[in-house]
């Protein structure tokens, strides 16, 4: 559900490229590469508005290594001015990025930060660190002042350090998260005071999300407000090797981004920073991006605002369920908040091989770094090969490729119109085209036209005439409507936006019969369900029947791209002639490259037969529970609808029930419960959605009933 409304507050980008405190210069330089590298426009770019507010500099200490009394003094005058900058910018309703430098500074930002507060309550700190940094000069192994700051921030340590102007930090309300190296003086000491470790044990045994929520716990609650301090060897360093200190074993960077995003929705969250940071072994600049990641995570807009700009600047032509996603990975979605869900929508079949397969990544990226867009004006060298091997794959002579299925549709249909004007002798302007009640075809005018949705028709015709529409599953109905004047019936194997409706069994040869006996083309629209959506290449196929045209969509675009196609022999597609027909994008060498791996993918992965396999099981266990609330399940392979009994519930409601729990999917029709997961789902995960479906229902049923406990 979504967070509550918090205001977006500004953020203010204090760097400090201080090495004053570490054994090595390299952390100086992190602060000044990121503001050359943009950060504050980038973060803007994910709608932060964050600017810079200052990039402090100290002259770097020169060898031989000054005295630590003499570096003491020098980190004591700038914890002081950090923290009267951090202070104010927190009482002017900012929130302080801070960039480290070394993690010396913590002790002057979190000092600042509880003066901020201090009026109102207590500071809570989330240390997210692979060390304790707890050290005092007596008890340090090394004299490295970084590894002094939280000791000092607790009250403990140098006077230099400990008397930075603000209240010491309540060790009740301080948690250090991923620890993995330490000196037995520092655990004495917070393990004295009390201070909750989580060691990275635990953090592998219980997960980072469980440990950060139980760390937020004790950050927050009773204090008036709490920060969070990364340090960038807190993650695996073979992930992240541009940090000061190499400790293996750490964090995952993306787990923790993932967590991260929970901080947006704390309008308790007074301020955020980031240490450690070392570009000369970013090499790859993969060590910008993280803190780039870490940064708009935490600080980056919440779902009900984002959810208010999309309504304020948008169109209303869609009524989205409240929730907003920023990353996709497999089979599973993560929200703005941090929150995972089971997609089992994949985007109407578009997302079939699951969210950035990593081989159809790495095809979009090489081919966008060759050649994007010529247009087809221009051969281009990808096409040809997707053609060849979609022609292959299905058993047609030629495609025609465009870039929606929408467009797909237009295709087919043009390409049925002509070839009954041409070639089937029917006089010019009067073709007709036999169409399915409650079909989906598309949104443009001419296929709202025939649409049997009123929504759909209202207030958009005048509409394109020669089409008749016949009930979907009665075949003696189509016999009945063609006439010497038909040219073609266009249908849905099964209707997907229909509600997931399977024909009789029998009908579709029926229809391929009366077609041949006729001279009428029988065009398959299966954008949704082609490519091994319901357990066979073609949902036709089923029933053992190849159409004289096919329309392909969604899945062939790998979830990447828009990519479609009409297929059909060479005796329809002879009508087409240059000029006829045509797309700037359709067939452009990018959408081609990644369509033709998609293809390869489908094979390979034998993802055909795996929807058959996990689908069929899928849909006994639905329909082996046992709720009043659900009047059928229905499908094949992997496109399953469960109509809900409308009198009790919509199927809009179900659907926001299950969102709450962690499963994604879409009502159709109000009705219609649609579990479409991308063909790469596991059946564990799919035990785990139908177990979460059930308790889910269960639980409606039970409130609806008024046995609420």
């Amino acid at each position: 559900m979504p967070a509550p409304l918090v205001p977006v507050r500004p953020v203010r980008i204090v760097g400090v490229g201080s090495c004053l405190g570490a054994p090595i210069f390299g952390p100086a330089a992190g602060p000044r590469t990121l503001k050359d590298l943009g950060l504050d426009a980038q973060l803007r770019s994910r709608g932060i508005p964050a600017r810079w507010q200052s990039l402090h500099e100290p002259s770097a200490p020169k060898p031989p290594r000054a005295s630590l009394p003499e570096r003491l003094s020098n980190v004591s005058a700038l914890l002081h001015d950090l923290a009267d900058e951090v202070a104010a910018l927190c009482a002017d309703g900012t929130v302080p990025l801070v960039l480290g430098g070394d993690h010396a500074i913590g002790a002057g930002t979190w000092r600042g930060a509880a003066r901020a507060v201090e009026g109102r309550g207590k500071l809570g700190l989330i240390w997210i660190d692979a060390h304790l940094d707890s050290h005092t000069v007596q008890t340090s192994h090394s004299g490295n002042i970084h590894g002094m700051p939280l000791a000092a921030l607790l009250g403990i340590g140098d006077p230099s350090l400990t008397e930075v102007p603000g209240p010491r930090l309540d060790p009740a309300h301080v948690a250090i998260v991923g620890a993995r190296s330490w000196e037995p003086e520092e655990l004495t000491l917070l393990k004295r005071l009390g201070v909750r470790i989580f060691f990275m044990p635990e953090v592998k045994r219980r997960g980072l999300p469980a440990v950060l929520c139980e760390a937020m716990s004790i950050a927050r609650d009773g204090t008036a407000g709490f920060g969070v301090s990364v340090d960038l060897d807190s993650v695996d360093c073979a992930l992240l090797p541009a940090t000061t200190c190499l400790e293996p074993d750490g964090l995952d960077p993306q787990e923790l981004a993932d967590c991260l995003h929970g901080l947006r929705s704390c309008a308790d969250l007074v301020a955020l920073e980031i240490v450690e940071y070392v570009p000369e072994r970013d090499r790859d600049g993969s060590g910008a991006r993280w803190v780039l990641d870490f940064a708009s995570a935490a600080l980056g807009p919440t779902t009900t605002n984002l959810l208010a700009r999309e309504q304020t600047f948008g169109a209303h032509n869609y009524a989205p369920l409240p929730v907003v996603f920023t990353r996709g990975e497999g089979v599973w979605l993560w929200d703005v908040e941090g929150r995972r869900y089971l997609d089992m929508m994949s985007a109407y079949s578009a997302v079939s091989f699951g969210h950035s397969h990593p081989r159809l990544v790495k095809v979009l990226t090489d081919q966008a770094q060759r050649l994007a867009l010529t247009s087809r004006a221009y051969a281009n060298d990808r096409l040809p090969l997707m053609l060849e091997r979609l022609s292959a794959l299905l058993g047609y002579d030629q495609a025609l490729p465009v870039n929606t299925g929408l467009e797909a549709v237009e295709t087919a249909l043009k390409a049925a119109r002509k070839w009954a004007h041409k070639i089937k002798g029917v006089p010019e302007g009067q073709a007709e085209i036999i169409v399915c009640a409650d079909n989906f075809h598309g949104r443009s005018t001419t296929i709202v036209g025939f649409s049997s949705e009123a929504q759909y028709r209202d207030g958009f015709g005048p509409f394109t005439p020669g089409f008749r529409s016949i009930p979907f599953g009665d075949a003696d109905a189509l016999a009945a409507a063609i006439t010497p004047h038909t040219a073609a019936f266009l249908f849905e194997p099964i209707q997907g936006e229909g509600g997931i409706h399977v024909p009789p069994d029998g009908w579709l040869v029926r229809c391929a019969e009366i077609c041949r006996a006729n001279n009428v083309l029988l065009i398959a629209d299966e954008v949704q369900t082609g490519l091994g959506r319901t357990g066979r290449l073609l949902a036709c196929q089923h029933d053992g029947v190849r159409p004289d045209g096919v329309i392909l969509g969604k899945a062939l675009g790998g979830g990447l791209l828009p990519v479609s196609a009409f297929l059909a022999d060479e005796a329809v597609m002879r009508v087409f002639r240059p000029g006829d027909h045509g797309s700037t994008f359709g067939g452009n060498p990018l959408g081609a490259a990644v369509a033709a791996e998609a293809l390869a993918l489908l094979s390979e992965e034998k993802l055909v037969e795996r929807a058959d396999r996990l689908g069929a099981a899928f849909m006994t266990r639905l329909q082996a529970i046992r709720n009043p609330l659900i009047r059928e399940v229905r499908g094949r392979g992997l496109l399953i609808g469960m109509e809900l009994d409308t009198r009790r519930v919509n199927a809009r409601t179900a659907a926001e029930w299950l969102l709450a729990r962690g499963l994604m999917t879409k009502d159709t029709h109000d009705s219609v419960l649609r579990f479409a997961p991308p063909l790469v789902v596991t059946e564990a995960e799919l035990d785990w959605a139908a177990t979460v479906i059930e308790d889910a229902l269960a639980d409606l049923e039970q409130r609806l009933s008024g046995n609420k406990q």
